[in-house]
């Protein structure tokens, strides 16, 4: 992690600020949603164990892991003690932006994934006004001391390791203001950004898929003597069948003879 001598020692202790607090009511908003349609077994969010995002998740095993008081987990993002393809969903909310090694993370995160796992990834957006504020203003504390990472580099990465991006989006347009009233004030702006300038929230959502090239279906073997013993048997054929498959090779008059013969 960084060296982040400030204020606010921890993102948490910024999300409880008025100006945190506008951030993480559209981040907890946009997970919510997301996670709701994400099905599988095993779900694992790493880092701020004292806001659940999983909250809303159908998952049965639901876990947070982080290097910090409060996880489920103690563990270190780039060292997941975790085995191989063993999770259907990883949530990294305002990981990698506070991370020394980012690669190593993501890299982690694909290896515990399952094919067709997903991963959501919520980070700072330094082409906005967030980031113009952190840029020139130079404040110290969180979320200022963080790298923040564009979009289209955590596309690239995530491309890289087999990722496939399947949604997202922006939220946080308004102004990096510290009163909770001007930044009620500018929610008109929320609407308008969406429509009007929508990668410039101080926010992004991403949810990604883990692809496996050339992954096929693996099918039972069956036992094939089972198989001809559950097989039907053949009908039984009548009489008149019967009769003229026993007289092979006759014409239509000798097929009627040997009929009226028969009976």
């Amino acid at each position: 992690m960084t060296d982040c001598k400030s204020t606010a020692k921890s993102l948490s202790e910024w999300f409880a600020t008025g100006q945190g607090s506008y951030v993480l009511t559209r981040e907890q908003a946009w997970f919510d949603r997301t996670v709701n349609d994400i099905f599988g077994y095993n779900a694992l969010q790493l880092g701020l164990p004292a806001h659940d995002f999983l909250r809303n998740s159908r998952i049965p095993l639901r876990f947070t892991g982080a290097d910090q008081p409060g996880a489920a987990v103690r563990l270190c993002g780039d060292e997941l003690p975790i085995d191989s393809a063993s999770l259907d969903l990883v949530l990294l909310p305002h990981i990698l932006e506070f991370s020394e090694q980012p690669h190593a993370i993501l890299r982690e995160v694909e290896r515990v994934l399952m094919p067709e796992g997903s991963l959501l990834i919520s980070g700072f957006n330094p082409h906005s006004l967030w980031g113009l504020h952190r840029k020139f203003v130079r404040q110290r504390g969180y979320p200022w001391c963080g790298h923040f990472i564009a979009l289209s580099r955590i596309k690239d990465w995530l491309a890289l390791l087999g990722f496939e991006v399947a949604g997202g989006r922006f939220a946080a347009y308004a102004p990096p203001f510290h009163q909770r009233k001007w930044l009620e004030r500018s929610d008109f702006m929320e609407a308008a950004g969406d429509r009007w300038w929508a990668v410039s929230g101080g926010v992004y959502f991403v949810h990604a898929v883990k692809r496996v090239p050339g992954m096929r279906l693996i099918k039972p073997r069956w036992n094939e003597n089972l198989v001809k013993k559950l097989l039907p048997v053949a009908p039984k054929l009548n009489n008149t069948q019967c009769n003229c498959d026993s007289a092979p090779g006759l014409s239509g008059e000798e097929i009627t003879r040997h009929d009226k013969n028969s009976k």
